[in-house]
């Protein structure tokens, strides 16, 4: 019988993981289940650090909210964790005593709220003997066998909003307006935006652009009249025979995507700018995305996602992630999560192991897109 069990919440904050506490907490109570949250995410884990979650207390008034309460980490891989010997950094693995932490706390089950990495680093503890269930987290929607992930919908609404806003700019000075937006190595939020916010063209990770056939689209707006173009570019897009644009590689250890993503928007607005002649500006909406209220979408996902959870662990089913699949909540086994992603430790990374869901050709999204006739650079 499940009597007390863990929240963390790790990688980026996300609109909706405060909708997930509140949801796993008060499914928590109704069943007669002690329910606690380790602060800072993995770190807290090891750190031993958690406080107790209660409806009428710290887990009140959280539907709305953004972010989190129990703060999160997105460079903390317990697995490869950097330790200070003899005044020297070494890396060790420091899951064992993460494990013995959360069993001498007496937690029955520990739920893992979190994009591609976090669930990763879950499978890895269920391996370790930790009974763990997880929550799809990100706005970039790109978990595996998740048909969509809480914080998603509120990172669309954004950019689209955006797009609305670009639109009056670009139009009143006859300009062309890129919008870079977040994703990595996933197009959903580029090409979802593109489409509700009426974009000229969609760039995304899964299509090598090339840039004469972005020109080409342009060119073909200004005969027919329409003196401004807007562009949604991911931040993990790159031209055909080109790389990615890195803003900067971190050091934060094996095991960890030590990419940080960026500038991509800049320079296709510079390019774009030398071939038609037109002026191009670009916009990084950045943050922006991930931040602040949760749509009502979200805010109803993240119910679902933290009820189905708690329930599952009352079942006493674990090592799963939950899932929506057909409209239909469901659940599916962290090992199927990480597909090839076998090895302890390789939390993320946009790698051929990594299983994540990218956008494929024959998606619905893409087929609108080619409908409405948005370049996707190809």
């Amino acid at each position: 019988m499940v009597k007390k069990v863990a929240i963390i919440t790790n990688g980026g904050d996300c609109p909706g993981l405060n909708a997930v506490i509140r949801a796993i907490v008060k499914t928590a109570e109704t069943h007669g289940v002690e329910c606690y949250g380790y602060i800072e995410g993995y770190k807290g884990l090891l750190e031993n650090n958690y406080i107790k979650l209660e409806s009428n207390g710290s887990a009140s008034g959280l539907l709305h909210r953004g972010g989190t309460i129990i703060g999160a980490s997105n460079s903390t891989n317990l697995f490869n964790y950097p330790v200070e010997q003899d005044g020297k950094i070494e890396y060790m693995d420091m899951s064992y005593q993460a494990v013995e932490n959360a069993r001498s706390a007496g937690f029955d089950c520990i739920f893992t709220l979190g994009g591609d990495g976090t669930q990763k680093s879950a499978r890895d503890f269920s391996v370790r003997g930790l009974n763990v269930i997880g929550v799809p987290k990100t706005i970039d929607n790109d978990v595996a066998h998740s048909e969509i992930t809480f914080g998603y919908n509120t990172a669309v609404s954004v950019a689209a909003e955006a797009l609305d806003r670009l639109h009056s700019t670009a139009e009143s000075h006859h300009r062309i307006m890129t919008l870079e937006v977040m994703g990595r190595y996933a197009g959903w939020i580029a090409l979802e935006a593109a489409i509700a916010g009426g974009a000229d063209a969609a760039i995304i990770p899964e299509i090598p652009y090339d840039i004469d056939k972005i020109v080409k689209k342009i060119n073909k707006r200004k005969e027919e009249g329409k003196k401004f173009s807007i562009i949604v570019v991911s931040e993990g897009a790159k031209p055909k025979d080109g790389d990615m644009v890195i803003k900067k590689t971190l050091n934060d250890g094996k095991g960890l995507d030590n990419i940080r993503l960026g500038g991509i928007g800049e320079k296709l607005a510079h390019d774009l700018e030398e071939k038609t002649g037109m002026v191009a500006r670009n916009t990084t909406l950045g943050y922006v995305q991930r931040g602040g209220t949760p749509t009502a979408f979200d805010r109803v996902l993240s119910t679902k996602y933290g009820t189905k959870a708690m329930e599952l662990a009352i079942q006493g089913t674990f090592n799963v992630l939950v899932t929506l699949k057909n409209g239909k909540l469901d659940y599916v086994s962290l090992e199927d999560v990480v597909g090839k992603n076998k090895e302890i430790g390789a939390r993320s990374g946009g790698t051929e192991s990594t299983n994540i869901k990218r956008v494929t050709m024959d998606d619905d999204l893409v087929k609108v897109a080619r409908n409405l006739d948005i370049c996707l650079g190809d």
